[in-house]
């Protein structure tokens, strides 16, 4: 790229300006279009109004170089985007055939009579491009014009992220905007804290200038970033990524943006081991996030979450002298829930989470905020004890990802004598 590109990026919808959810296009957006060389400029979150959107856009227009739109192609009334973008930049609307044979094939598959409200999405501006749209009835529009780009995408993720990936990236790239190859490499902790992570990194920032460290923390574990200045390849950069995650050891846990959860599958996997799982206090967030997982049947036998007192021991087979005698928040619990997940269904190992999320409960010995994680597998059983103070969903999240880092690294721990054992 011979200079900076300015690019902005807008989303649109009443219920971001509402807070009725979060701003989710511009974190993906931003990252997908980070690892090519490209940044966003500025983000614009606009309402659903005809008016609003033409004069916004048109300030927009004024002083960028790209812009990508996401949302507002829809069939409904506030559904405004390509028209506040054709009138902004004094285009006609035209009606496409095209659109509409795709539309009308896709509501024959679903078996549901096509409406004339739908055939609203038919339009695009003159001169734009039309990107289809495998997952929806609004297709995508890429327009060239006085020299710079707009890129309508939908607004559902399932339909805008395909799209992006594998229609508007590769244009990015073919002209130059955004680059073929990554031009980072970030690498993902869990363990150590954002300052160490740094001072860990200190030594190879100076062995190096060329390159450059950033640092991103969120729900216990630390990003750490690798970009560099042009003076040197990817490979280089690779080599470099490596000697650092060899000093970082096992708090390293992979390049990119490998979930812990995919971590551990792909772990059990390659041992031919299978999983269960226990929950109280998270409520089905830990079998949810294997259950996410394409192919997670190969690895996950299944999940109970037990909340009350009486399912620990009707389903689980936890003693009740153990819950009386030690609360249903303790190590001896933890252990007992995973240990009969583990036995019901037939898996060599299960995770058990088990503590007081807040904001009422806990103990003196357990204050709110208190987790037990609790672990089964062929060469032994363990607990562990933590205490996260914070709002409610934070402790269940952050107490999800605890137990997946902890179990991830016993198993690398323990993988040899567990093969030992199977022998």
């Amino acid at each position: 790229m011979s200079k900076t590109i300015k690019l902005d990026l807008v989303t649109t919808g009443d219920e971001l300006l509402l807070g009725i959810r979060p701003n989710a296009h511009l974190t993906w957006i931003g990252s997908e279009l980070a690892q090519h060389g490209l940044k966003i400029h500025r983000n614009f979150v606009f309402g659903d109004g005809l008016e609003d959107t033409k004069r916004e856009f048109a300030k927009i227009w004024k002083d960028t170089d790209l812009v990508i739109t996401t949302g507002g192609l829809g069939p409904t009334a506030d559904d405004n985007v390509r028209e506040g973008v054709a009138e902004a930049l004094g285009l006609k609307l035209v009606f496409d055939e095209t659109i509409r044979k795709s539309i009308e094939e896709r509501f024959k598959k679903m078996d549901r009579p096509l409406k004339d409200i739908q055939l609203k999405q038919c339009y695009r501006p003159e001169k734009a491009e039309v990107l289809p749209n495998k997952n929806g009835t609004a297709p995508a529009l890429f327009l060239e014009h006085e020299g710079k780009i707009v890129i309508m995408l939908p607004g559902p993720s399932h339909e805008l992220q395909p799209i992006f990936t594998n229609e508007v990236l590769p244009r990015l790239i073919k002209r130059g905007f955004a680059k073929e190859e990554n031009s980072y490499i970030q690498l993902r902790t869990m363990g150590v804290s954002e300052v160490s992570l740094e001072e860990m990194m200190k030594p190879f920032s100076a062995k190096y200038p060329g390159v450059s460290f950033s640092y991103c923390a969120h729900l216990g574990a630390v990003d750490v970033r690798l970009s560099q200045d042009g003076s040197m390849s990817y490979e280089q950069l690779k080599a470099i990524a490596k000697q650092c995650s060899e000093a970082i050891g096992d708090d390293f846990i992979c390049f990119g943006h490998c979930p812990l959860g995919q971590y551990v599958f792909d772990y059990l996997r390659g041992m031919e081991r299978t999983l269960a799982v226990a929950e109280s206090c998270t409520g089905g967030l830990l079998a949810s996030i294997f259950t996410d997982i394409p192919g997670a049947s190969k690895v996950f036998q299944g999940g109970f979450v037990c909340y009350q007192n009486e399912a620990k021991i009707q389903m689980l087979g936890v003693p009740e002298s153990l819950i009386m005698q030690h609360g249903a928040v303790s190590a001896e619990v933890a252990v007992a829930m995973a240990t009969g997940a583990a036995e019901r269904l037939d898996a060599t190992h299960a995770i058990s989470i088990t503590g007081f999320a807040g904001p009422n409960g806990g103990t003196e010995k357990n204050p709110v905020g208190t987790i037990f994680v609790g672990y089964h597998s062929p060469v032994g059983v363990w607990a562990r004890k933590v205490v996260y103070p914070g709002e409610r969903l934070a402790v269940k999240q952050r107490a999800v990802m605890l137990a997946l880092d902890w179990v991830r690294r016993k198993l690398k721990k323990y993988q040899i004598e567990e093969m030992i054992v199977e022998e």
